[in-house]
């Protein structure tokens, strides 16, 4: 049950760490004994790596002044079925994941505490490039994860750091992903699963060549589930198709790719809620169609045996609709029931009863007066309300929330690089430029609506409109209608020169320039508008030099510098008095500044066979005017603003073996993210809040939902020729609640429950695979072994849900209008799912 795991996670994360770490141990010492055994045979092997998003020259990792981590199209392969992001997860040291959508293609994706994520109103600190094109959208900077299907990916490198080459919201890392060809991966195959929750899936691709030069790919995936939550199902539908052309100096390739998808994910659930049904939802629905058309158009030419040439350019069109059924909680503190007695009467507390008596209600609405013991979802309320134009948006206990957007993105980039030697050193270096623009077209409506029994919702005649008043008097409207153009211009370079055999050196840099305009189509300029002009320029520097006395290890150390501009989204929620349901409320702001990012590290890497690696190193990534999502008194409301200064840091361990039949590796992470500035934010759901709902902030506090400690182990075993047994482990350690910011909420069991924290975890994974002859192969895939409760985020705000389900306002009595119950609201992890499936090659 959830109350086992809220009080005795942090024992079974020590004995597990403990457990598994003595047997890493052990095969550590095994695989070492055989490498030494090995070591003078071995081959030196050299690893490959562009060091920019557009392909480039590549440059041997060895030399660069930082630890690249990359999957091969093997291992990619072998994710056996499973999400990228999951195999992100499971392979990548200080990759972690926050499930806060709960659907499994929106997981935010985190990287050394920075982000990419699906979710407008998460502060993004990760780019993420496919063959160049930079993924994150230009309203919020959200990578949303299910427009490209994963069957069409052929390697990925994750680049650490704020390296300032690759562009604008590179604060933590960036992601750079190659797609196939017809040239690397011709043949034709299909693959289908079937598993847990009625998943269905079905991927196909082909791909092909002649000896004209030409080469052609295409691939498409369909995947159907009906979640492990209630009534949270996945609808993905994904085309990718490439068309190229090239000989011995040239390669042009076309790309055209589509995606139609329905995602559910219906977000955090109140503890004592889960302590109930692991598998209930706060409220539901919350629905987010995406239409995605992508095209890029890229080509690269050997000019000599220095020079090469390469460039691109694209267009992307995404149209997003959202619609969320949430508690109002701006019900919570009123009389939400239906008072009085009797249908006729004409005092003031049955001027309810009157209307709906009058309006064709008569003998549907209770005779007796309404109170939180006899209603457990009261409505009438809401409906007379309506009908009254009294208050609606304060009787009625739901809003439905709808939002599009519609974005256009395209731009054109290039590059030279030239591989030379002037003066006695050999120099790689790559000089670009690039131009993006975009535009955007975003709305939003609220409605009222009142809670039904399984906490759907049903929507009344009203809407935020500015046809009702709110509690002051002022006219409610809610309603967003923003345009918006966001420009950039960059100029990059960056240059490894090699000093001596052993020692490289990497200057770069970046040059970027920014303007967001924004126009508000409903109330033009003025106060509270949205309209406004915003202009953000920086270069952005790094340094970084290489140590490699031996071929079998090397050292490196490195400076740099990343920024990142506040996009539409922030710059419209960015008012403490205004806060956002996001994607579904903006308001006229404060000016925000660009975040800076400034990043030190120092490593080694190391190989003790050609099929033993190991690697080491520490980092600090300090932040500057940071962007900090400060929670209101609701889950999921909240503002932006400027932190003075934040910093992520820490120690990062990898070793990994590969034989002939069994390959392993596993990761360890220490990380400190900590608020370096002290602030005072919004804290109503906080037990420490003072008087005006605020909390204070203090230097050393830990950052909202980063795990201090990270754990991954891998394995896979060839048992026989063509039959294999592989596991994974994730674990992390605990980490604060979204609105716990100052680390010092404790609950007192009445205004406010749960601890305030995510509990540390561990899940552990299994897979297998039989290659029944040489076209047909068999898989099967579970996740969450042991079915682990667990979650891996949380957020602190008020509950109108009782533990048994029903809806209560005025929790603590009719005549206490002010307290409200505040609680721990939990991202839960998947339960235990499985899915088998069957790969047919088709030539």
């Amino acid at each position: 049950m959830m109350t086992m795991f809220l009080h005795a996670q942090q024992p079974i994360l020590r004995k597990t760490l403990l457990a598994t770490s003595v047997g890493a141990l052990f095969l550590a010492y095994t695989t070492l004994s055989l490498a030494n055994e090995q070591l003078a045979a071995a081959l030196p092997s050299v690893d490959v790596v562009s060091t920019t998003p557009l392909p480039g020259i590549g440059i041997e990792a060895e030399k660069l002044p930082f630890h690249v981590q990359s999957l091969n199209k093997e291992a990619l392969n072998n994710s056996q079925g499973d999400t990228l992001t999951n195999t992100l997860n499971k392979n990548l040291g200080s990759v972690f994941i926050n499930d806060i959508q709960n659907n499994p293609y929106q997981p935010d994706v985190n990287y050394r505490g920075f982000t990419a994520s699906p979710l407008l109103g998460t502060a993004q600190g990760l780019s993420v490039y496919v063959d160049g094109v930079r993924l994150n959208q230009p309203f919020g900077d959200v990578v949303s994860w299910d427009l490209l299907p994963r069957s069409a990916f052929s390697s990925l490198d994750l680049i650490p750091g704020s390296n300032p080459v690759y562009g604008l919201n590179t604060l933590g890392g960036a992601i750079s992903i190659t797609t196939k060809d017809g040239r690397t991966h011709a043949g034709s195959s299909v693959q289908a699963t079937m598993g847990s929750n009625s998943r269905r899936t079905v991927e196909f691709e082909h791909g092909g060549n002649n000896q004209q030069g030409w080469h052609w790919f295409i691939t498409g995936n369909s995947h159907r589930d009906n979640g492990w939550r209630v009534d949270s199902p996945t609808d993905v539908r994904q085309l990718f198709t490439k068309v190229g052309w090239g000989d011995s100096k040239t390669d042009l390739a076309a790309t055209v790719a589509v995606a139609d998808n329905a995602l559910t994910g219906n977000g955090l659930q109140e503890y004592r809620l889960l302590q109930n049904n692991y598998s209930s939802v706060y409220t539901k629905p919350d629905e987010t169609d995406n239409r995605s058309i992508f095209i890029n158009l890229s080509g690269s030419r050997s000019l000599n045996d220095v020079f090469t040439l390469s460039g691109n350019a694209y267009y992307r069109k995404i149209k997003t609709t959202t619609f969320n059924g949430d508690i109002n909680d701006d019900s919570l503190n009123q009389n939400t029931y239906l008072t009085g007695t009797g249908n006729t009467a004409l005092t003031a507390s049955n001027a309810n009863r009157q209307f709906l008596a009058n309006n064709g209600f008569t003998g549907q609405f209770p005779a007796t007066a309404e109170d939180r013991n006899n209603t457990p979802f009261p409505f009438w309320a809401c409906i007379a309300n309506v009908g009254l134009m009294d208050e609606p948006f304060e009787k009625c206990n739901a809003l439905i929330n709808r939002s599009t957007t519609n974005q256009d993105n395209s731009g054109v980039s290039g590059q030279l690089s030239a591989v030379f030697d002037a003066a006695g050193i050999k120099h790689n270096l790559t000089a670009g430029v690039a131009y993006d623009f975009s535009s955007v077209r975003y709305s939003q409506t609220q409605q009222a609506a009142y809670l039904t029994p399984d906490r759907g919702v049903v929507g009344v005649n009203a809407f935020a409109d500015g046809t009702y008043l709110d509690d002051t008097g002022l006219p409610l409207d809610n309603r967003v209608n923003l345009e918006g153009h966001t420009r950039t211009w960059s100029i990059y370079g960056t240059d490894t020169m090699s000093l001596s055999p052993q020692w490289h050196l990497t200057a770069a840099g970046r040059l970027n320039h920014t303007e967001v305009k924004n126009r508000d189509l409903l109330l033009g300029s003025g106060p509270g508008s949205l309209t406004g002009d915003h202009n953000f320029s920086r270069f952005n520097p790094a340094v970084g030099v290489s140590y490699t006395p031996a071929s079998n290890w090397s050292g490196y150390a490195s400076y740099n510098e990343g920024s990142r501009t506040p996009s539409a989204i922030e710059l419209g929620c960015a008012d403490p008095a205004n806060p956002c349901k996001l994607p579904n409320a903006l308001a006229g702001d404060p000016a925000l500044k660009q975040v800076v990012t400034k990043t030190k590290e120092l490593g080694l890497n190391g190989k003790l066979s050609k099929g033993l690696r190991w690697n080491a190193g520490i980092f600090r990534a300090d932040n500057t005017d940071d962007l900090l999502f400060v929670a209101d008194n609701a889950a999921g409301f909240g503002y932006f603003k400027n932190f003075g200064q934040t910093r992520r840091q820490g120690v990062e361990l990898g070793l990994s073996g590969e034989q002939t039949r069994f390959n392993w590796g596993m990761n360890m992470t220490f990380l400190d993210a900590t608020f370096q500035s002290q602030e005072t934010v919004n804290g109503a759901a906080n037990s420490t809040q003072d008087a005006n709902g605020n909390i204070q902030i203090n230097k050393g506090n830990k950052i909202p939902l980063i795990p201090g400690k990270l754990f991954k182990a891998r394995t896979q075993w060839e048992v026989v020729e063509g039959f294999k047994v592989g596991a994974s482990m994730f674990a992390a350690a605990s980490s604060y609640a979204r609105g716990n910011e100052n680390n010092a909420h404790q609950p007192d069991g009445v205004f406010f429950v749960g601890d305030g924290k995510a509990p540390g975890y561990a899940v552990f994974d299994l897979n297998t695979e039989y290659r029944l002859n040489r076209k047909t192969t068999l898989f099967a895939q579970i996740n969450n072994l042991f079915d682990r409760e667990y979650a891996n985020a949380a957020q602190l705000g008020a509950t109108g849900i009782r533990p048994d389900g029903t809806f209560v306002a005025r929790p603590f009595g009719p005549a206490d209008n002010n307290s409200v119950i505040n609680s721990t609201f939990y991202a839960p992890g998947a339960q235990r799912t499985f899915w088998v499936g069957a790969r047919f090659k088709l030539d």
